[in-house]
């Protein structure tokens, strides 16, 4: 059984100017954040932006630095708790440290991480992912929610969104500009989800694939058509299968399988790694593969097809 949270942890991640310390700065002092007893802020990161230091107070708020990673320990931070008691730690974390290394770090007892929060500058965010790409994803792998600052309307901000929510599905993606939150925002489709029979190009896979996660009201009782290759994962009664593509979100070593679970009469036949094209009917149901609701395909047919050219999905 894990060990109760007695401080929890906010984890804010982002590169260097990602807008980390205007987030914390407007955070700290909502009312939905206060608490009655000691905040612990520990800085890894010093950027332009510069905290209030009058409204810390006001919140009961104390500073800690940590300039270099190797003095980031559960020693350190025991000290810290030790002297400041703190209810709860907000840490600003350094954008060129691996997010995970202080997932799996040893932490003082009774220490959690409650929740990762990514902070990323839009107009910057297509530098970082062709140079840094590794270092984001670790980023974002496990993190709650990814707030896009600086936004403008003429971004690629759907390409965005599907990009993180290949790498963390259950991350919430929230784009804001330079009056706060924008609108939500519907993405035209490549493909008409109102024929008789939805036609998934290749190219659109990962399109199709990210709107049904997000608005699979949209697509129950209807029928799509895609190509995808047979993965049957241990456990799985023969009639089903899944069939989908691979997505990289990191690198050529590190992709992720896209595909919803399906069932079909084919499926008893169909051996792993086959390539099929299948037409099916959406549903939305309780699987245990899903650990919850999900997309279920039982589908019409799951023909044998020649592979794909190139099997994997990008989303840049």
């Amino acid at each position: 059984m894990d060990e109760e949270i007695r401080v929890p942890i906010y984890l804010i991640s982002g590169f260097l100017e990602s807008g980390k310390t205007s987030f914390l700065n407007f955070t700290l002092q909502q009312d939905y954040f206060y608490i009655d007893g000691k905040t612990l802020l520990i800085l890894c990161e010093e950027g332009e932006e510069e905290y209030d230091m009058e409204a810390l107070k006001l919140s009961n708020t104390v500073v800690e630095i940590i300039e270099k990673e190797e003095d980031l320990t559960k020693e350190r931070l025991t000290a810290m708790d030790i002297i400041h008691r703190p209810e709860r730690v907000v840490m600003e974390y350094n954008g060129m440290w691996l997010v995970s290394k202080f997932e799996q770090m040893e932490k003082p007892e009774g220490w959690g991480i409650e929740q990762e929060i990514t902070c990323v500058d839009a107009s910057t965010f297509q530098v970082y992912m062709a140079n840094m790409k590794s270092i984001f994803m670790d980023m974002v792998r496990n993190t709650d929610m990814v707030v896009f600052n600086r936004c403008k309307r003429e971004d690629p901000l759907p390409t965005y969104r599907r990009g993180i929510k290949v790498a963390n599905q259950r991350a919430e993606v929230i784009f804001e500009d330079e009056e706060g939150e924008m609108d939500v925002f519907q993405d035209e489709m490549p493909f008409d989800i109102d024929a008789p029979v939805i036609e998934i190009l290749p190219e659109d896979y990962g399109i199709w694939f990210v709107d049904a996660m997000d608005n699979p009201d949209d697509y129950v009782d209807k029928t799509v058509r895609f190509k995808g290759r047979v993965v049957r994962p241990r456990g799985m009664s023969s009639r089903f299968f899944v069939p989908g593509r691979l997505a990289m979100t990191c690198c050529a070593d590190d992709t992720t399988f896209l595909g919803y679970v399906c069932k079909s009469p084919e499926g008893v036949v169909l051996k792993p790694g086959q390539w099929v094209e299948v037409t099916a009917r959406v549903a939305f149901e309780q699987r245990m593969e899903y650990q919850g609701e999900g997309i279920v395909l039982y589908a019409d047919s799951a023909v044998p097809c020649e592979p794909l050219g190139d099997e994997m999905v990008y989303f840049n």
